[in-house]
C-alpha cells in the first residue's frame, strides 16, 4: 500500500527530488505544489519516521512499480512446477543430448525436473548409471532434491533449479 499525494497527512515531509537530490524538510502543501509543477506524484516512502520521507516520482510510475512488485511477489509464492522427462536405459547419444538440453532449459526457467527411466527386467543398474550421468551433466543448473529411487518398474530422481 503506497501513500501518495493528498493521502499524505503529515504537516511536514522530508522531500527528495526526481533525481534523488535532497530538498530538505518542507510543508505538505509546498511539496504537493512542487509535485504539480513538475507533473509528478508525491510518494511517502515510510510512515515510521517524523517527518516522513517523501519523494517525487514521475506521474503514474509509483502505481506501475507497486503493481510490478505485487506481481513479482505473487510469482514467487507459487511453488516451482515439476516437469517429468522420461528416458530409457538404452538411450542413444543424440537422444541423451536432447533430453539433457530439455532438462537444462526447464531448470533455467525455474521449474523442477523429474527424471524417470522405465525399467524392464535387469536394467536397474543401467538406469541408475544413466541417472547419475545425467545428474553430473546437470550439476551447473540444478541439484538433486533426493537420492535416486529404484522401484520395480522405474528409476527416478527429482532435480530442482540452483
Amino acid at each position: 500500500m503506497i501513500v501518495m499525494n493528498e493521502k499524505i497527512r503529515a504537516s511536514e515531509v522530508r522531500l527528495t527530488g526526481l533525481n534523488g537530490e535532497d530538498l530538505g524538510i518542507v510543508s505538505r502543501e509546498e511539496a504537493l505544489a512542487f509535485a504539480r509543477e513538475l507533473k509528478a506524484d508525491l510518494v511517502c516512502t515510510s510512515l515510521m519516521s517524523s517527518p516522513p520521507p517523501c519523494r517525487l516520482v514521475g506521474r503514474g510510475q509509483a502505481k506501475q512499480q507497486a503493481s510490478r512488485e505485487k506481481r513479482d511477489e505473487r510469482a514467487k509464492e507459487q511453488p516451482a512446477k515439476v516437469k517429468e522427462l522420461r528416458l530409457t536405459p538404452h538411450i542413444e547419444e543424440h537422444d541423451y543430448d536432447t533430453k539433457l538440453r530439455q532438462a537444462a532449459k526447464l531448470l533455467a526457467s525455474g521449474n523442477g525436473v523429474q527424471l524417470v527411466v522405465r525399467i524392464q527386467g535387469k536394467e536397474g543398474q543401467q538406469a541408475k548409471a544413466l541417472l547419475e550421468r545425467m545428474l553430473g551433466d546437470l550439476a551447473g543448473s540444478g541439484k538433486k532434491q533426493s537420492g535416486i529411487q529404484l522401484s520395480g518398474k522405474q528409476a527416478a530422481v527429482q532435480v530442482l533449479p540452483v
